[in-house]
């Protein structure tokens, strides 16, 4: 059932979009969560407005991991679920115009940081009952999207990451799946599809159109939608799910 009283949830990028959808519905459903972020003080705002637990960490550097691994251990007693949210859209471009730095910073947040989580928070959920882990990936980590290659790379990455990690730790009952939204209605994906309009010099409008059309349903999706997904998989409705690449996306079959 989708009961999660009792259980001790911890998001990471939790201050909105995916994140803070994720954190309020678990909280909904009775769980304690806590999020992570990296503004103090747009963190405490949105944790003490919706009843979460704040924790001040850099996902993708090991020492704040680390610390904050300590910090849940005291704050809530241990882990049943782990949702890796944390990421970044990264440089929109053809390849050969990227720079080195954009395309490591990509891989760094979007990758990097959920084999920190998993690698660090592993012995805590190891002593639950119920433990789930949940990477969130990409549509873009199933097809090919041009103009995006870094953000594509990290995402299709995360796919292989959670199949092989599923593997390694099902002898222990830990369930490792991946979340694939499509395009999500908010900032991010306007930054994304204003930086794609500028690349092919065409109209914004445009740009919105072709977007709304990869999707079957002719709309993207919202972050709601992928936190009832996040929820399902982590709930024992999903008890025998693991290693899967989960799509919240409307059903695309390209990104271009």
């Amino acid at each position: 059932m989708m009961d999660f009283r009792g259980k001790k949830v911890l998001v990471t990028a939790g201050t909105g979009g995916i994140g803070l959808a994720t954190a309020i519905k678990f909280r909904s459903h009775g769980a304690a969560v806590a999020i992570t972020g990296r503004n103090a003080e747009t963190l405490n705002a949105v944790a003490s407005g919706h009843g979460l637990r704040g924790h001040v960490s850099d996902a993708s550097d090991e020492e704040s991991v680390r610390q904050l691994r300590s910090e849940i251990e005291e704050s809530l007693g241990g882990l049943d679920v782990l949702v890796n949210n944390a990421g970044i859209a990264g440089p929109t471009g053809l390849v050969d115009s990227l720079d080195l730095e954009d395309w490591e910073e990509t891989l760094k947040v979007n990758l990097t940081s959920q084999f920190l989580h998993v690698k660090h928070f592993v012995k805590m959920l190891r002593c639950s009952g119920t433990p789930s882990i949940i990477n969130i990936s990409s549509a873009a980590g199933q097809h090919a999207f041009p103009g995006r290659a870094a953000y594509a790379s990290s995402k299709w990455a995360v796919i292989g990451f959670t199949k092989t990690v599923a593997a390694e730790l099902g002898e222990d009952g830990i369930r490792v799946n991946a979340v694939c939204p499509g395009p999500i209605d908010g900032p991010r994906m306007r930054a994304v599809m204003e930086a794609k309009a500028a690349m092919l010099a065409q109209p914004i409008a445009e740009i919105n159109m072709e977007q709304n059309r990869v999707s079957s349903l002719g709309r993207m999706s919202t972050a709601e939608d992928v936190a009832n997904m996040v929820l399902f998989t982590a709930s024992s409705l999903a008890g025998s799910v693991t290693g899967q690449a989960l799509s919240v996306d409307g059903h695309i079959e390209k990104l271009y």
